[in-house]
């Protein structure tokens, strides 16, 4: 049976409590505005900005590894030999190819008329919901999912249909067969095949073959979110959209491995859907920004991006040894964790009783560590209660370790009164 969940306007959760909704007063707006409150996040940001304080937090790139000398020669060149990458421009074509050229890397062939660029990956899942899903659908996705995902579907006020994930295999494709068998017709099943946002899984090749068959059987799309796809320590899996052409919306962004200050994303699209795409998407911002589509072509057409994407892989993988290392160290007995092979986030799973909510305030406050706690992930905050997710791209190796000590601490101390 399907699940009818509160929309992620309850996300419980920042230190001391859910946060109280938005002071709107009298203005007519429309209900899911008036119910929507601040994400978990946004809550702690003034916590996590305190001087000293190492943050697990937030997903995002580590700012020394951006090639900055690079990304200023790259601007140079697109500014002295067109000023117009200044005005509103239509979407950069060379940009397109160079995409398709990614994809074809990643196993997927496409078409440059096929490559819709966008505001970043964000924009791609918000476009894509727009053109599927009515006020009232249904969407099969993960129980515990991205944060950002739940407030594009949130205004549609979705009939959320959940799948449980597995930390080593991802999502439970048994379940989304279950649903489709039973006569659910969802508007799009979303899944992240890889890095999973907040569990660090990747989908097996066994369940994205299944995944893809189910798509085609049933007619019902996939919105594959691949924000991380690049991102890969060893063999990467192809992606959902090497295995259907017409079912599967691959959703792509080169905000973890460039920067996320370019917002620019892209999704693979049939060409008939280009210009609804392209309808929807001037309602949203009539052009995503021509000089960062033009900045990133010539970045990427200068040849150093192989490189950078080498040495970021490096130090991610450090990094996240590091982190599983600390947390089979210093986390209690019986912790369970993902073991990452894309992405930035790892998940871990503490004993019955700990209540990640509840510790965070501790850990911020007598470590000054930052995290986030499982249940902000979860539609109806019940999921995730005794589980983090931690990043590992943003804090140095050094802080990865002295950080997941600290944490450390705080959990022992805490065990007594979780076993009570």
């Amino acid at each position: 049976m399907a699940s009818d969940l509160p929309r992620s306007s309850t996300l419980p959760a920042a230190p001391g409590g859910i946060p109280a909704p938005f002071a709107l007063g009298d203005l007519p707006l429309a209900p899911w505005a008036r119910d929507v409150r601040p994400s978990t996040i946004s809550a702690m940001l003034g916590l996590m900005a305190r001087p000293g304080v190492i943050s697990f937090a937030l997903g995002l790139p580590a700012p020394e590894l951006f090639p900055v000398d690079e990304y200023v020669a790259a601007a140079d060149r697109v500014l002295r030999a067109d000023t117009g990458a200044l005005q509103y421009r239509p979407p950069f074509a060379p940009l397109k190819e160079q995409v398709a050229a990614l994809m074809k890397a990643r196993g997927v062939e496409v078409a440059p008329e096929q490559v819709f660029l966008t505001t970043g990956a964000q924009q791609a899942l918000a476009l894509l919901s727009r053109l599927f899903l009515q006020p009232g659908g249904s969407v099969i996705c993960d129980e515990l999912v991205y944060m950002g995902f739940q407030q594009v579907i949130e205004p549609y006020a979705p009939r959320i249909l959940p799948v449980a994930s597995d930390l080593e295999t991802g999502m439970d494709v048994d379940r989304v067969e279950a649903y489709l068998a039973a006569g659910e017709r969802p508007a799009f099943i979303y899944c992240i095949t890889d890095g999973h946002n907040p569990l660090g899984v990747s989908v097996s090749m066994e369940k994205r073959v299944r995944l893809a068959e189910l798509a085609r059987r049933y007619r019902v799309p996939v919105i594959e979110d691949d924000a991380y796809g690049l991102l890969h320590y060893g063999d990467a899996l192809p992606p959902l959209r090497a295995m259907e052409d017409r079912w599967v919306f691959y959703v792509g962004s080169f905000s973890k491995v460039m920067a996320p200050g370019f917002r620019a994303g892209w999704v693979i699209i049939p060409p008939e859907l280009a210009g609804v795409m392209g309808c929807a998407k001037d309602g949203a911002d009539i052009d995503t920004s021509t000089f960062a589509q033009r900045l990133v072509s010539e970045y990427l057409r200068a040849g150093g991006f192989d490189a950078h994407l080498d040495r970021v892989r490096d130090a991610y993988r450090l990094r996240r040894d590091t982190m599983l290392a600390g947390i089979r160290r210093h986390f209690p007995a019986g912790t369970r964790h993902s073991t990452p092979r894309h992405g930035a986030l790892a998940w871990a799973e503490l004993p019955a009783a700990y209540d990640t909510d509840a510790l965070l305030r501790s850990v911020l406050e007598a470590e000054g560590v930052a995290y986030v706690p499982g249940s902000a992930f979860s539609f109806d905050g019940r999921r995730g209660t005794r589980a983090m997710r931690l990043n590992f791209s943003f804090p140095s190796a050094e802080q990865i370790e002295d950080g997941i000590a600290r944490m450390g601490r705080v959990l022992r101390e805490a065990a007594p009164r979780a076993a009570a």
